[in-house]
């Protein structure tokens, strides 16, 4: 769903508030856009709800196999999972937005303002970001209605949004990047298709990694969204391994601000072919 509006002119307060000043612009014209589109809003929020409660219903004897060594309920160990996927799944198709830009033509008239092009490539990462936090709370939130219990407290549950944030930033961020190359939807829905399902099952995102074969626990090993599992749910246990949060963070934090530099060096490209 794209967030695509006719192109404002910049304020000459926001062209002289500099990057930042300018992606925030960028940003709320991007919210504003999704505001007036309620039922997309509504399946963005609710879609992550069902799998929460479709999976938990599934799943939850899982917890009583030999080797499951998490503690708590299945929904317990869900809720990370489905934050993480939703997260995911969500920011994956950023470059659909991308591309309607391009399609409308709105993009190019921004190119012929003061606006940073880095803001102009960022704002949809950042609206994502926001989106995905707002998400991500919500699903905290059924999750503890649904009788999950997070006994790392609110740093563990900061730990859990931040997490999801910043895996959202690097698929966002690569999707946008793919958008600019390819500018085929066609192309975008095959590879989104492609990398959902085995990006999120190769993970713990649904099981513990003692119950998965060896192969796998290897995969999930180099799988960012994994990273972030592991470090959400380290932070979030009543005695945290801080340095497997910060490990696993930093790693997120790392491809966040490379997937961030592809997609504006893409952008430049682009530019430069209009």
């Amino acid at each position: 769903m794209s967030a695509a509006t006719a192109a404002p002119r910049p304020s000459a307060a926001s062209i002289r508030s500099g990057v930042l000043g300018q992606t925030w612009y960028m940003t709320q014209r991007q919210l504003m856009a999704i505001a007036r589109q309620p039922a997309y809003v509504v399946i963005t929020l609710i879609q992550p709800v069902i799998w929460l409660f479709l999976f938990g219903s599934l799943f939850r004897k899982v917890v009583e196999l030999p080797g499951f060594t998490a503690s708590g309920t299945y929904l317990d160990y869900l809720v990370p999972g489905v934050v993480v996927m939703s997260a995911v799944s969500s920011t994956m198709w950023a470059g659909m937005g991308t591309l309607e830009e391009i399609e409308r033509g709105t993009l190019n008239r921004f190119l012929v303002t003061p606006v940073s092009r880095a803001a102009l490539m960022n704002a949809n990462v950042v609206q994502q970001g926001i989106t995905t936090a707002a998400q991500s709370a919500l699903i905290v939130l059924i999750g503890r209605l649904g009788g999950a219990h997070y006994p790392g407290g609110v740093p563990g549950l900061l730990v859990l949004v931040a997490a999801s944030v910043l895996l959202g930033t690097v698929f966002g961020a690569c999707s946008n990047a793919l958008g600019m190359l390819v500018r085929q939807r066609e192309s975008i829905i095959g590879v989104n298709t492609f990398l959902l399902l085995p990006l999120t099952f190769l993970s713990s995102a649904f099981m513990a990694p003692a119950l998965m074969p060896s192969w796998m626990r290897h995969a999930a090993s180099a799988n960012p969204v994994n990273w972030a599992l592991v470090a959400s749910r380290s932070a979030m246990t009543a005695d945290p391994d801080w340095a497997r949060v910060l490990g696993r963070g930093g790693a997120l934090l790392a491809l966040a601000a490379a997937a961030v530099w592809l997609s504006t060096r893409t952008f430049r490209a682009y530019q430069k072919a209009v």
